[in-house]
């Protein structure tokens, strides 16, 4: 299938065009950006001519920031073209739901992806978690803001989630894994005094059996990053780390349960799955929880941040 690729910026060229290229079911055929290009591939500024001028087309994959993420999808959709969403899939709840209706109407589907859902330990994970008690689980997330996003101004305007950017993978597993849901009861955002989106956050959860759920994000954590989740059961305590790449049990490695390997590359198989088949996938779990922290957290102001 033919596809198109919106907003060529460091996550399209690191892992959405080589997954595309991969795969036996994807083409790119297109791309759309201001500045990015990708060799060999017909290149469009205008988002309507491409859509116009390239009917054969029938999937668009958005890489574009959450904020003017709405409009591009809105048009594809209306134009009749399948939609992949870069996560988070929107700047808002509301936005979100209304792509999903649009698409029922137009009769296309629509993609949430969550790129840490797909990371090789996260299935092992949560089939080991299934059948146990937990007590406490702690999530810590905690990177480099200037490493990750140099000099990208957008993740600490208003619709650009801060901390929560990268924070949302860490709440994509924790909603994958766990067998009982929870919600967001407090937390405290770190706003630096010159920008409108946190820099760090504390969360706390209500798990319905009792246990202790909480979550620590840093964004000014020098070195390397540290992408993890401790869970303590009442038959043992599972880690994953590295954003779901490494998994122990009692301190002893597990291995990945089989199938396809990396998360973008389990992303577009399953996009290729739901176009074939005629369904979506709009799971908004990580991204609600997200919006409760805003909702509910209690605001600190931190020192100025320049990058």
């Amino acid at each position: 299938m033919e596809i198109a690729l919106v907003g060529i910026g460091k996550i399209a060229v690191d892992q959405h065009v080589p997954a595309i290229a991969a795969s036996p079911d994807w083409e790119l055929t297109a791309t759309v950006s201001r500045h990015g290009t990708v060799p060999g591939v017909t290149a469009y500024d205008d988002f309507d001519q491409m859509l116009a001028e390239r009917s054969e087309v029938r999937v668009v994959s958005l890489c574009l920031p959450p904020v003017p993420r709405f409009d591009y999808a809105r048009r594809a959709i209306a134009a009749g073209r399948h939609v992949m969403l870069e996560k988070p899939p929107g700047a808002t709840l509301s936005e979100c739901h209304a792509l999903e209706a649009l698409a029922r109407r137009h009769r296309v589907s629509i993609y949430a992806t969550w790129h840490s859902r797909q990371a090789d330990k996260v299935p092992a994970a949560k089939a080991w978690l299934q059948d146990k008690r937990l007590e406490r689980l702690t999530i810590t997330w905690r990177e480099d803001v200037r490493q990750w996003h140099p000099g990208q101004d957008w993740v600490f305007e208003a619709g650009g989630l801060g901390v929560f950017d990268p924070g949302i993978n860490a709440l994509s597993i924790l909603t994958e894994i766990l067998p009982d849901p929870v919600h967001l009861t407090g937390a405290e955002l770190h706003f630096p005094e010159n920008r409108e989106t946190p820099i760090a956050a504390t969360c706390r959860f209500h798990h319905p059996q009792g246990a202790e759920v909480t979550m620590d994000l840093d964004w000014l954590e020098p070195g390397a990053p540290t992408w993890s989740i401790e869970a303590v059961t009442d038959a043992g305590v599972l880690l994953l780390e590295q954003g779901g790449g490494a998994l122990s049990i009692d301190g002893v490695a597990q291995e990945a349960l089989p199938g396809l390997s990396g998360e973008y590359p389990r992303l577009y198989d399953q996009m290729a799955r739901l176009v074939k088949t005629g369904g979506s996938e709009m799971d908004l779990s990580p991204l609600r929880h997200v919006a409760d922290a805003f909702l509910l957290g209690r605001r600190v102001t931190a020192p100025a941040f320049a990058w």
